[in-house]
């Protein structure tokens, strides 16, 4: 049977007792990253286990690879195990971020090898505006350690090396999910270089929602990538492998799987400051 990448609120509330169920909040603040645990203590769906882009969804900060590396497969196996999760747990993420982080849990399961993996749609606003209960402060029982391995798919992934040596080639197409001031280098704020990736167009993150934080339907998610390197596989980067994961999972809604992402994103392409960033809107 297969897992279906979104979920909605009343159906993960006829779920929150099932037993092989185990739901992630990602709720994160690039700015403030201890601010999503105190959100987490003030209140969450029941029975959610919280999950820490910097500490659980990232591998610490190196010279190379990006602002959030994926972490190891020891270290991803040892926080889902820790948590519970089991070979054939349905694991289900949510945030408050039109799914940024929720879809970085969602990719990162899927890369590690588990498929029985769903988003919130619409994340945590969605579940409270559906007057669904919550409860406040750590998970009231420490669940067993679970049987999970993490058997990280290659396939699933471009390194800088490869795109620097394949541009020019047309083989593939570069997606950045950026917003387009910082796509055209008019600002920075994270990163050391302003720009984009040679040949890469942009298609920002924030377009695969709505203003609610709902995923926008199959028709409008087909249209907004109908003209996207046809007959291409797609490299999709961000700013550090965390937002272009919506790209990501919205390329799986509508069946495009030739897809992989840069996990490095621009922060690790400006650590590479040899090569060439233009600004624009190429």
């Amino acid at each position: 049977m297969n897992t279906p990448a979104l979920i909605e609120p009343a159906d993960l509330a006829g779920l929150l007792h099932a037993p092989n169920v185990v739901i992630l909040d990602c709720r994160y603040d690039l700015s403030r990253p201890l601010a999503g645990e105190e959100q987490f203590a003030e209140a969450h769906i029941p029975g959610a286990h919280y999950a820490s882009l910097h500490r659980d969804l990232s591998a610490p900060v190196q010279e190379f690879g990006g602002r959030h590396p994926l972490p190891s497969p020891a270290q991803f196996q040892s926080y889902a195990r820790r948590i519970g999760i089991n070979s054939d747990s349905h694991v289900i993420t949510y945030d408050d971020q039109r799914l940024a982080f929720a879809a970085r849990a969602w990719w990162l399961l899927r890369y590690f090898g588990h498929r029985q993996v769903s988003i919130l749609n619409g994340g945590y606003r969605a579940w409270r505006d559906a007057g669904l209960a919550v409860e406040a402060g750590s998970p009231q029982t420490v669940p067993p350690t679970g049987n999970f391995i993490a058997s990280p798919d290659p396939g699933a992934i471009a390194e800088h090396k490869e795109i620097s040596s394949g541009l020019g080639q047309h083989e593939w197409q570069l997606v950045d999910a950026r917003d387009p001031a910082r796509f055209q280098g008019i600002e920075e704020p994270m990163d050391p270089v302003a720009g984009h990736i040679p040949s890469a167009i942009n298609k920002p993150w924030q377009e695969i929602t709505d203003s609610s934080g709902k995923v926008k339907s199959q028709p409008e998610l087909r249209d907004h990538w109908q003209d996207v390197g046809p007959g291409k596989p797609l490299i999709c980067y961000c700013g550090s492998g965390v937002t272009a994961c919506v790209n990501l999972l919205s390329l799986h809604l509508i069946g495009r799987d030739d897809v992989r992402l840069y996990p490095g994103s621009w922060s690790d392409w400006c650590a590479h400051s040899l090569y060439p960033t233009p600004h624009g809107a190429s």
